[in-house]
């Protein structure tokens, strides 16, 4: 029933597409345009291009989905991408912090121990806390620096 009322509506807009229009100016000096050239008076006929949507070929539903699914993955794609880059600042937000309260543990001085190879726990010397400090630093500064 729907493909019979598109093609009636079809048929009877053919005719309006090749219609002619006329342009003239009548004797009160009013621009009137017409579809009928007028005989008292010399019309100026008018170039009528038809509407692009009637004269642009229709897709077929295979390509119409097609375009579907294409617009649906460009969007899962946006989407995933969206979430990783999200992840990733998350990741590096926490690696700063952490690195950044390893430098301030350091830096606030006192006394730091470690563990040694054979698992005891010894205090670290002030030339081992200040190499420590450098490198915590080093390790903060990569960290946190902003892409």
């Amino acid at each position: 029933m729907k493909r019979f009322v598109m093609l009636a509506a079809a048929l009877a807009l053919a005719p309006l597409a090749s219609a002619e229009l006329y342009k003239y100016i009548d004797s009160n000096g009013k621009t009137v345009y017409t579809d009928q050239p007028p005989t008292s008076v010399d019309p100026k006929q008018l170039k009528v291009q038809p509407a692009s949507p009637a004269g642009a070929p229709q897709k077929s539903a295979l390509d119409r989905d097609k375009e579907l699914q294409k617009a649906r993955d460009k969007t899962k794609d946006e989407a995933k991408k969206s979430e990783t880059a999200a992840r990733n600042a998350q990741i590096a937000e926490e690696r700063c912090t952490q690195a950044t309260g390893r430098y301030n543990a350091l830096a606030q001085g006192g006394r730091i121990s470690k563990f040694n190879q054979q698992g005891d726990r010894e205090m670290m010397g002030d030339d081992e806390i200040e190499a420590e400090k450098q490198k915590a630093r080093a390790q903060m500064e990569e960290a946190c620096k902003k892409s």
